[in-house]
């Protein structure tokens, strides 16, 4: 019996929340007395396959070659289940990126496996199998009892440690089991974001909504942002504005985002907005009006003028900036 984890990577580099997936499965398997196995699916470089061990990946498994080139969600979900199978897997882990959401169920499809999305804890074996995951946009939990063979488990990006426990791994290639056939949909063009940390990898984010009046003001925002080493968000209305990209948009109808910390400068906290935020660890809510929705939701709360407020962030930011270096 085995934990299998998807190793998810983008332009042959591993994502933070691959990792996090590879820590967590090695848990899994710990606790389940079985063997922890990582499969890189794409043309990953080996020295950077082998950074997998480092959070207790005991086999790598990787796939290679045109047919993986470029994210293809069902000849990724055959190859993974390829595996999965031939390494009589019990549980298969994949992060609930967009990439993951893709692939999960169709995982879960062909083994016929139970599945779990949105997953915020680690199993309980007490008595079966139990997971909780986020139900309601964060609002609630549930507790899914697992009773299949096989359980594909969709895990929460940025709500696990990564926790390192160095395995010497053994590194074995496959071509999953796939054929001319299994990519029945083509990339045309794959067009991201660059240049900055994606809001969905990122550990605090600042935030700005119409509070800044004008896309002309966002270097509030960009600087105190660049201070922390932060990703930088918006509220839906100043992405319908085109103030910002679209790309920036966190929300219900946006990103979801669960960093360390959540900088909300200017906007009010509609309901839509909080879905996608609330699930942050720590919320700091800056407005001018003291009945701001923001502020019941909010750690930490600062009623004051954003134009006043921001620049003493910033500066107070910056030396503390200097004088950890």
């Amino acid at each position: 019996m085995s934990i299998i984890i998807f190793a998810e990577s983008i332009d042959g580099n591993f994502k933070k929340s691959t990792y996090e997936a590879v820590a967590y499965g090695s848990k899994v398997a710990q606790h389940t007395g079985t063997s922890c196995v990582a499969v890189s699916i794409g043309n990953v470089d080996d020295a950077k396959v082998a950074e997998l061990a480092k959070y207790g990946a005991e086999k790598i498994v990787t796939i290679k070659g045109e047919q993986v080139a470029t994210f293809i969600p069902e000849a990724y979900a055959k190859a993974m289940a390829t595996v999965a199978a031939a390494e009589n897997a019990s549980v298969v882990v994949i992060s609930n990126t967009y990439s993951g959401k893709a692939m999960a169920p169709r995982v879960a499809a062909k083994l016929k496996a139970g599945i779990a999305s949105g997953v915020i804890s680690y199993p309980d074996t007490t008595a079966g199998f139990k997971v909780r995951r986020g139900v309601f946009s964060g609002k609630a939990f549930a507790d899914v009892d697992m009773k299949t063979a096989v359980k594909v488990l969709a895990i929460t990006p940025n709500t696990f440690d990564l926790v390192e426990n160095t395995k010497t791994p053994s590194v074995v290639a496959h071509d999953g089991g796939l054929t001319a056939g299994d990519a029945v949909t083509q990339s045309i063009e794959i067009s991201r974001a660059t240049g900055q940390i994606p809001l969905t990898e990122a550990e605090v984010v600042v935030s700005g909504g119409r509070g800044l009046k004008g896309p002309e003001n966002w270097g509030l925002i960009e600087d105190l942002a660049n201070t922390l080493g932060a990703a930088t968000a918006c509220s839906k209305p100043v992405s319908d504005m085109h103030w910002r990209p679209h790309s920036e948009h966190v929300g219900q109808t946006g990103i979801t985002i669960k960093p360390n910390l959540y900088i909300a400068v200017g906007i009010s906290g509609a309901i839509q907005h909080l879905a996608g935020v609330s699930s942050s660890k720590v919320i700091v809510a800056i407005n001018k009006d003291p009945e701001a929705p923001f502020f019941k939701a909010a750690d930490y709360g600062i009623v004051g003028d954003a134009f006043e407020v921001m620049p003493k962030i910033i500066e107070a930011a910056k030396k503390l900036k200097a004088a950890s270096h």
